[in-house]
C-alpha cells in the first residue's frame, strides 16, 4: 500500500529548500535524519511508494516560481498543499511575506493545483501582552483571510491554540509575553471563526484539541481535523494509500493524521520565518545556541 510524503512538518521546504528537496527525488532517495538520535536513514522515493507528497509552507513563492509542483506532477506524483496564512503582523511572524503576496500564492495553488487540494491553517491561535502592557491576539486579519479562502473556493480552515513551551518563552522575551487564555475564552474564539466562516462555505476543524471540543454545544459543526488524511487525499486524487493512524503524532490529544514519511530536519534544515511561537527549532534559536556557547562567543569578539 503507497504512503504519503510529507515535505514537512519540521521545517519549511517550499520557501527554503526546495533545490535540495527536488535533487533528492530526481535521485531516487531522500537522506532522513531522525529527531531524536539524529540518526541518516535513506528513503526510497518513487510514484510506487509515495502516491503523494503534502506540502506544508507559509511561503510557497519559491516553489511556484520555479514550477515545483508541475515538475512534480510530471514524475507522476499526487500533490496537496498545508497552508498556514495567519496574520499580517511582524510582531510573532516577523519574516514571512507580505500578506497580499501569500493571498496571491494561495489563488495559484488553487489555479494550478485545485482547490480541493489545498488545505488552509490558520495556526496557531495565539494571546499575548506587549511590553507596553497591551493585550492582544493575531486574529486581527482573520476575516480577511477567511474572504480570499473563500474566493478560491478553499472549504476547510484547521486551526488550534498555541502550546507553551519555555524555549518559547526565552525566545519572545523582550518581544511580547503569551498567555494561555482560559478554556472558556478559547470556546468562545472558536465559535466567532465558526459564525465567520459558515457563509463562506468554510468549515473550520481543530488540530489536537479533544478538550475544547468537548466544550462546545450541541449545535455547532466544529470538527476534528487531520493535516495528513488519506481519505481526502484518495477523495482528490484517486488511488488506493495506507489508512493507518500515525502513532507518532498526538493521538490522545486528537491528532488524527494518517501515517506519512517525513523527509525535513530541525538540525539540517532550519527555518528562517523565526515565529516566535514556533515550537520547531528555528534559525534564530540555533543562532542563539551558538552565541551563547564559548566558541560561539569568541567568534563575535
Amino acid at each position: 500500500m503507497r504512503q504519503i510524503l510529507s515535505v514537512s512538518r519540521r521545517t519549511d521546504i517550499p520557501a527554503f529548500y526546495m533545490p535540495w528537496f527536488m535533487a533528492q527525488v530526481a535521485r531516487g532517495r531522500v537522506d532522513v535524519v531522525n529527531p531524536y538520535n539524529r540518526k541518516v536513514r535513506q528513503v526510497a522515493v518513487s510514484p510506487q511508494r509515495f502516491h503523494a507528497m503534502v506540502f506544508w509552507s507559509k511561503d510557497f513563492g519559491p516553489f511556484l516560481k520555479e514550477r515545483c509542483g508541475e515538475r512534480l506532477q510530471d514524475m507522476g506524483y499526487h500533490l496537496f498543499f498545508n497552508f498556514t496564512v495567519n496574520s499580517r503582523s511582524r510582531l510573532i511572524e516577523p519574516k514571512v511575506p507580505d500578506l497580499n503576496l501569500r493571498f496571491e500564492q494561495l489563488r495559484q495553488l488553487c489555479l494550478r493545483f485545485g482547490a480541493a487540494s489545498v488545505q488552509w491553517r490558520f495556526d496557531p491561535i495565539c494571546h499575548f501582552i506587549t511590553p507596553a502592557g497591551r493585550t492582544g491576539t493575531n486574529l486581527d486579519d482573520f476575516e480577511a483571510i477567511s474572504a480570499v479562502a473563500g474566493e478560491c473556493g478553499i472549504r476547510s480552515c484547521t486551526t488550534s491554540f498555541m502550546d507553551h513551551y519555555r524555549k518559547i518563552e526565552r525566545r519572545a522575551r523582550g518581544a511580547l509575553s503569551f498567555v494561555e487564555p482560559p478554556a472558556a475564552e478559547k470556546t468562545s474564539v472558536l465559535l466567532e471563526m465558526e459564525r465567520s466562516l459558515s457563509p463562506l462555505g468554510i468549515h473550520l476543524v481543530l488540530c489536537c484539541e479533544n478538550q475544547l471540543l468537548e466544550r462546545l454545544p450541541k449545535g455547532s459543526t466544529i470538527r476534528p481535523g487531520a493535516c495528513i488524511s488519506s481519505r481526502r487525499v484518495m477523495a482528490v486524487h484517486g488511488g488506493r494509500v495506507s489508512l493507518r493512524q500515525d502513532v507518532g503524532q498526538r493521538k490522545a490529544s486528537g491528532c488524527g493524521c494518517t501515517i506519512s514519511v517525513d523527509v525535513g530536519s530541525y538540525c539540517l534544515h532550519p527555518c528562517h520565518h523565526n515565529c516566535l511561537f514556533c515550537y520547531a527549532n528555528p534559525a534564530c534559536d540555533q543562532l542563539d545556541r551558538a552565541n551563547r556557547s564559548p566558541q560561539g562567543h569568541r567568534g563575535h569578539q
